[in-house]
């Protein structure tokens, strides 16, 4: 910004080049994730791997006050590495929350650890929003600045670390699935800390939305950035995408599976693109039966109103909770929103959309 000082903009910088850095490692990470979703990091002896880090390079704290790891000694704690515009990380909410709820009386402390991939995700406040409307009661060390991401070697969103009693890491398990490998490690480390009545059962959630299980049969169209330093895919009727200025698109005539196009005036930045007027459009063909978009309204914060269509058509039985049967929806906070959520996949869909009002941000496709 114009107002900051030499010293705010170094640290800015420094900032961004940390993001892109992690942002190198979820690509990796989450190509690891694809091939390997659910495995542990213990063999069948859960020997201890190391010790529990501390926590004091979190910037915020949210439903507690600030967490040390000597006031955590004598509980068993799950970790979630998480960041509230991820796909992966929402549909993992449900287990989580329920073992948090579950476990408490037995000694369980949950401890969601929010590390942000976009730059609205560093802000306390919006994720403050984030924990409130996804129900998320239990302890939130936020961050920011990617100090306890570091601190306990984490590559990819979601993670989540076993921590026995004693202090010491126990098991880690990156991205989704194997709910009940993880229940059971939580409920062995609850025993040998000495805690009595633990239930024996596994807890069976079932979210909703963008909290919903994914598809059985994978996607086949993967994440894809809209933003110039990570984009991929892209296509038009003439040129490429520009970063840095406003530009007229003339959208591609016909899309290939897992391609985009954009249409009308858009200004695309290193992390998403700004539409400048009403009537921008995007357009991706994808095979999945879930398509996310992670948007964001006007940089004053007004709504954004958009309609989406699926080969054409309004969706009808194939929308998702963002939108109605018409496949109209509004565009009113910086999150992941669920588009299209088919009753089956398996075959090329050509999804579109279109934004009633300027000045949306459009960020990322995930699937499911």
């Amino acid at each position: 910004m114009v107002s900051q000082t030499t010293a705010a903009r170094a640290r800015a910088f420094l900032l961004r080049a940390v993001a892109v850095a992690m942002a190198a490692a979820f690509a990796i990470g989450a190509a690891m994730r694809l091939a390997s979703a659910g495995d542990f990091g213990f063999g069948g002896s859960v020997a201890p791997t190391a010790t529990m880090p501390p926590l004091d390079g979190a910037t915020a704290w949210i439903n507690s006050p600030a967490l040390t790891t000597d006031s955590l000694r004598g509980k068993v704690v799950l970790v979630d590495f998480w960041t509230y515009s991820c796909i992966n990380c929402l549909r993992t909410l449900p287990h989580v929350r329920a073992w948090a709820q579950k476990y408490r009386e037995h000694g369980l402390v949950v401890l969601g650890v929010h590390t942000p991939e976009f730059d609205f995700e560093r802000n306390p406040g919006n994720v403050l929003r984030a924990t409130r409307d996804l129900k998320i009661d239990y302890p939130v060390a936020v961050d920011s600045n990617f100090a306890l991401w570091q601190a306990f070697g984490t590559r990819a969103w979601p993670t989540l670390y076993f921590v026995d009693a004693k202090g010491q890491i126990r098991g880690q398990q990156l991205g989704e699935g194997r709910y009940d490998k993880a229940e059971r490690m939580i409920q062995q480390l609850l025993r040998e800390a000495g805690r009595t009545g633990v239930p024996d059962d596994l807890v069976s959630p079932q979210g909703a939305g963008t909290q919903a299980a994914p598809a059985p049969v994978p996607a086949e169209s993967g994440e894809t950035y809209v933003g110039s330093d990570r984009a991929q895919g892209f296509t038009a009727a003439e040129g490429r995408l520009r970063a840095g200025r406003a530009e007229t698109y003339v959208p591609a005539t016909s899309l290939r599976t897992n391609q985009w196009t954009l249409g009308g005036t858009w200004n695309v930045a290193g992390e998403y693109a700004q539409s400048d007027q009403k009537g921008g459009r995007i357009a991706y063909r994808f095979r999945a039966r879930d398509l996310h978009l992670v948007l964001g309204p006007t940089v004053d914060g007004r709504p954004v109103r958009f309609r989406v269509r699926v080969d054409g058509m309004a969706p009808k039985d194939d929308h998702g909770s963002d939108t109605d049967a018409e496949g109209f929806g509004q565009v009113d906070a910086q999150r992941l929103y669920q588009l299209v959520r088919q009753r089956s996949s398996g075959t090329d869909r050509l999804f579109e959309i279109e934004f009633l009002d300027p000045g949306v941000r459009a960020y990322a496709f995930t699937f499911g």
